[in-house]
């Protein structure tokens, strides 16, 4: 009853898109942060 409710009521389909949503930007935000931080470290490296 519950999965029926999310994927066939409007309400439902909301709630899956905004948290497949907000996953995928803590997916987007984690190796964004990770790459610069990474950058920044081997700048310093260099230094």
């Amino acid at each position: 009853m519950a999965w029926d409710l999310l994927f066939k009521s409007d309400i439902g389909l909301l709630s899956l898109f905004t948290i497949v949503f907000i996953i995928g930007m803590a997916n987007y935000l984690f190796f964004f942060v990770r790459n610069r931080m990474r950058e920044e470290g081997q700048q310093l490296k260099k230094r």
